[in-house]
């Protein structure tokens, strides 16, 4: 989609967010080249981190909104027919990767909203789940903001650091040399996050 490339090679405030709304549906825009690159770009004083981060998360919530909405609306059904046709196809979306995303939220239930934000494959298809689930939206725009939030501050965060030693053509080649790195730091943060909220469970548990 050359539109995209286009909006990804002039990153600005407005271009954020609506890349961040398309990624959290199903329009395969990668967020690592949305918000590292906007990071590098705001280490040299073009642009504001924390509005980066800001703007990225909004645009995360808005099309995250859009997935929990169709979910809720058109149910199971309309959404499998839509990830089988030539329009599915074309976003890379399949009836497994939805189920993949069901099972996972089935599995974690509603924290699921906030881990599954972090898990390549998984996070901009986790809503639709929720919205299948009649999950109650405030506590899953709350969630939603917390994943999405931290996975975009681990983008900002490596974004910042490439601009001290990698130079701008670079960027990108560097971005995605270092994807697997990015994995293992987001399966540390989903660990974390998870771990959590077991403990939490298992005290609460505990008092009854």
């Amino acid at each position: 989609m050359n539109w995209i490339t286009s909006l990804l090679g002039n990153l600005n405030y407005g271009t954020i967010l609506f890349l961040m709304l398309l990624e959290s549906t199903v329009i395969p825009v990668p967020s690592e080249l949305v918000v590292a690159p906007a990071a590098y770009h705001a280490a040299g004083g073009n642009l504001n981190i924390v509005l980066v981060i800001l703007f990225a998360t909004i645009g995360a919530d808005m099309g995250a909104t859009i997935n929990y909405v169709a979910g809720y609306y058109l149910g199971r059904p309309i959404i499998y027919r839509f990830a089988n046709s030539k329009w599915g196809k074309l976003c890379l979306l399949n009836q497994q990767k939805v189920e993949k995303s069901e099972q996972y939220f089935n599995h974690h239930g509603m924290v699921a909203t906030i881990t599954g934000r972090l898990i390549p494959g998984i996070r901009h298809l986790i809503s639709i789940p929720a919205g299948l689930a009649k999950m109650n939206y405030w506590k899953f725009l709350l969630y939603t903001t917390l994943g999405a939030g931290v996975w975009n501050i681990i983008l900002a965060a490596l974004g910042w650091w490439f601009h001290s030693f990698v130079p701008e053509d670079k960027l990108n080649e560097t971005i995605i040399q270092y994807g697997d790195y990015i994995k293992w730091g987001i399966i540390a943060v989903v660990v974390l996050v998870a771990a959590y909220f077991g403990m939490k469970y298992f005290l609460k548990e505990r008092k009854k």
